[in-house]
Formats: C-alpha cells, sequence, structure tokens
C-alpha cells in the first residue's frame, strides 16, 4: 500500500469515528427501539402542536374580545358574530 492510499484511509477512519457511524448502524439494527423512539417522537410532537395551537387559538380569541370592547365601528359588529358563532359552537 502506498503512502496516499494509507492517508486516504487514516482520513477515511477518523471521518467515520466522528460521525459516529457504529452508533447509528446499533440504533437502526435494533428495530424495537427505533419503533419505540419514533412513537415517543411523534406523540410529544403532536402534543406540543396541540398546546401550542391552544395557546394561539386564546391569544387570538381574547385580542378578538378587546377588540369588540373597543367598539371599532366596521370590524366590531363582524367579530361580535364570529365570537357569538365560536361561543355558540363551544
Amino acid at each position: 500500500m502506498s503512502e496516499r492510499e494509507s492517508e486516504l484511509i487514516s482520513r477515511l477512519t477518523d471521518t467515520l469515528e466522528r460521525m459516529h457511524l457504529d452508533d447509528y448502524l446499533e440504533y437502526v439494527s435494533n428495530r424495537r427501539r427505533m419503533i419505540w423512539n419514533n412513537l415517543l417522537y411523534g406523540a410529544l410532537r403532536g402534543l406540543g402542536f396541540t398546546l401550542g395551537f391552544t395557546v394561539l387559538g386564546a391569544l387570538v380569541i381574547v385580542l378578538l374580545r378587546h377588540l369588540v370592547v373597543a367598539n371599532i365601528p366596521v370590524i366590531g359588529d363582524f367579530l361580535a358574530e364570529v365570537i357569538h358563532a365560536i361561543e355558540a359552537r363551544m
């Protein structure tokens, strides 16, 4: 083997070690662990979306109520109807 080939192999080995390829291969080969991690990640992501949407929705409703209380002529009547429709469906 030439000096250049040895150097390339050494660089390739160093790169693979920095990538933690052995840990990744162990993770991919264990299907139960991979399925469990993905299931858990999906559930937590769904929970995060739900909580975030709830908080943003509540903020929008609060802002709409404040606009109705401010009684802006054109927007106030429209928003009052929207809030009434939302409250009727709750």
